[in-house]
């Protein structure tokens, strides 16, 4: 009995080895940026253009301003945030809280490292529309030149 196995060759046992491929559509990781960012006070996702709602592009394909690159060879991703900020809030501190969430979530839903998170501050969110801000200047500004 033990000679039959003398004659098997152990190149026929081996097998070549399971390779396991995940991917993951860039929509997924925008779903993800968006719940992040829905939970911080401050902040607002850019919103579509009137392109956009010609078109009728409606949910993830219309979101603006999340750009995601993944590199399948080291198993990592890259983001790119485009936000709006509320006028008081201190830049550095919310970058820095927008960039943690992101990639904790990221990390923790998907299973990839996030190599980047780039933050990008586009525009002030402010009460009042910028017009009347830069009206009521233009009108302070005349006013203190006339006492002159």
């Amino acid at each position: 009995m033990y000679d039959q196995f003398k004659e098997l060759d152990t190149k026929e046992l081996k097998f070549a080895d399971t390779i396991f491929v995940r991917d993951i559509e860039t929509r997924v990781f925008q779903a993800i940026v968006i719940k992040c960012l829905a939970e911080i006070d401050g902040v607002a996702l850019l919103e579509g253009n009137l392109l956009d709602n010609l078109l009728g592009r409606e949910g993830n394909e219309r979101i603006k301003g999340i750009h995601v690159e993944q590199d399948s060879k080291n198993h990592s991703v890259s983001i790119k945030v485009e936000v709006n900020i509320a006028h008081g809030i201190s830049i550095p501190e919310k970058a820095e809280e927008i960039q943690t969430r992101i990639a904790a979530e990221v990390c923790k839903l998907t299973g990839l490292h996030v190599s980047v998170v780039h933050v990008v501050f586009k525009a002030l969110i402010s009460d009042e529309p910028l017009e009347k801000f830069i009206e009521k200047e233009i009108e302070e500004e005349e006013f203190n030149s006339e006492e002159f």
